[in-house]
C-alpha cells in the first residue's frame, strides 16, 4: 500500500502500527485499506486537529455515540458525519433506530462501552450489535480522517470503506 498524502502527517498502513490503535480498533481493522498517523493528543479535537495538520474539515469525519430509549429498553448506535456537518439526531437518526427518546451518550458511558478514549472514538471496533450510521456525504467524500480509538492518532480511510462495516447503514444524516 502506497502511503497517501493528506495534511502534514506521516500516514502508515494501520496494520503496521498497531500501537496507534485502541485495542478494539486493532482487533477489528483486519485488512481494511486504512492508514494511521500519530498526532499530539492535545490536538485530537476536530477543529484543532484540522488547523494544526492542514486537513480540511470536509476530509474529516466525526463519530458520536447516541443512546436511544423505547419502552424501558436502551440501545447504542454510532453516527458518522463530516466534521462540517451536524447530524439530525432527533429526526432521521431517532426514526431510523425506532426509539422514542435519543441523546448523545454521556462521556463515561461512551468510553466505558466502546473501550476507546473520548475524542478518539471510531466506528471501527465498536460492539458488534451496534448500528453504525454513516452519512452519505462521508461515503462520497473519498479519503476521510476518523478517530483511531485513542487521542494520540488518527485513521485515514476512504469513506466508501466505512459503508462496508458489518452493521453500517448509509443514510442522509446531516441536517439541512
Amino acid at each position: 500500500m502506497t502511503a497517501p498524502v493528506l495534511g502534514k502527517l506521516d500516514w502508515q498502513p494501520a496494520a503496521d502500527v498497531p500501537e496507534l490503535l485502541a485495542a478494539p480498533t486493532r482487533a477489528a481493522i483486519g485488512d481494511l485499506p486504512a492508514y494511521a498517523a500519530a498526532i499530539d493528543p492535545g490536538l485530537a479535537d476536530t477543529a484543532a486537529f484540522c488547523a494544526e495538520y492542514d486537513v480540511p474539515m470536509a476530509a474529516s469525519a466525526n463519530c458520536v455515540i447516541v443512546l436511544g430509549k423505547r419502552g424501558g429498553e436502551s440501545s447504542y448506535a454510532a453516527v458518522l458525519v463530516l466534521a462540517d456537518d451536524r447530524a439530525d439526531v432527533n429526526g432521521v437518526i431517532r426514526k431510523h433506530l425506532g426509539v422514542r427518546k435519543i441523546s448523545f451518550a454521556a462521556q463515561d458511558d461512551a468510553v466505558g462501552t466502546t473501550g476507546m478514549e473520548y475524542g478518539g472514538i471510531t466506528p471501527i471496533g465498536l460492539p458488534a450489535e451496534w448500528p453504525v450510521l454513516v452519512d452519505e456525504a462521508v461515503v462520497a467524500a473519498g479519503p476521510v480522517v476518523i478517530g483511531s480509538g485513542i487521542r494520540a492518532s488518527k485513521i485515514l480511510i476512504d469513506g466508501a470503506e466505512l459503508a462496508k462495516l458489518p452493521t453500517a447503514s448509509v443514510l442522509a444524516l446531516a441536517q439541512s
